[in-house]
């Protein structure tokens, strides 16, 4: 075959393309598990909602809560550090497709979060849906906020927003990036309840000092777990595996009560959140 100039470059380039292709291929192969052991460090999302996530004031290191553990469980087990990476609820999702986190706990597997993220089969842990009332709003069933004079606080984007939305859309339902504002929101009398699931609300109550909690019927309880980027199952399985034993072993319950103990409460004054439990 006879090679003149013009061949000769489109060979050369050819060369070129697929030396650089082989040598970014390693890095497009890799799955989660190969580019955290690279990396030395397990990137958890985190954001202030205690009991879930908790930074210390005076460090400013994230060092309590069920997500805290959990995550620092996990990078045990994997051998490499803990790294949290400050997100909101409603950012989480995309910090994973972007890459800038593996894993966030405490992540409702809804259908439209299962579009765009994975999540293990075993779940994290159990609680139910409850609101921080003011003391003398009368409150026992969700009928009982589903008027348009009621204001009710909830971190948007979130399965308590979805829940609110779906059956008290009659109500003035404010929303806020995070657990903070929609807890600030009710503190500063700007609406009359904040809607989360009941343990951080018993660590706002706590804070707080007034208001009341109710898990208003019908009783809305589900499992809660964890996600992490879409497409990766064997980071999946090993997700999977490690939820399982955190919760059949009680550590997710540990857990738990420390933090409520650390927190200054009585873990018997509130509900577990182990469904067997409950």
């Amino acid at each position: 075959m006879k090679i003149d100039r013009r061949s000769f470059t489109l060979l050369t380039g050819a060369a070129v393309a697929s030396t650089a292709f082989a040598g970014i291929m390693p890095a497009i192969a890799a799955g989660t598990l190969e580019e955290i052991k690279a990396r030395g460090s397990l990137r958890v999302g985190v954001t202030q909602a205690p009991p879930w996530y908790s930074k210390d004031p005076a460090s400013g290191e994230w060092t309590s809560g069920v997500g805290v553990s959990a995550g620092k469980a996990m990078a045990e087990a994997l051998g490499v550090k803990f790294e949290p990476v400050e997100v909101t609820w409603g950012t989480a999702v995309a910090a994973l497709q972007s890459n800038k986190i593996d894993i966030m706990f405490v992540l409702d597997a809804t259908a439209e979060r299962k579009e765009a993220a994975d999540f293990p089969d075993a779940p994290l842990l159990y609680y139910s849906l409850a609101v921080l009332a003011k003391d003398d709003l009368t409150v026992s069933t969700w009928d009982d906020l589903n008027k348009p004079e009621i204001k009710i606080s909830v971190p948007q984007a979130t399965s308590m927003d979805k829940f609110l939305t779906e059956n008290v859309g009659n109500a003035d339902i404010q929303r806020f990036p995070g657990n903070t504002e929609a807890i600030a929101a009710f503190q500063s009398g700007r609406v009359d309840a904040v809607c989360l699931f009941h343990p951080p609300l018993i660590a706002a109550r706590q804070k707080l000092g007034s208001g009341k909690i109710v898990v208003p019927t019908p009783v809305k309880s589900n499992p809660t777990s964890a996600a992490v980027r879409k497409g990766d199952t064997e980071f999946v399985v090993f997700v999977d595996e490690q939820l399982k034993d955190y919760y059949q072993s009680g550590k997710i319950q540990t857990w738990y009560e420390e933090f409520l103990t650390g927190f200054g409460l009585d873990p018997k004054s509130a509900p577990p959140i182990i469904k067997e439990l409950l």
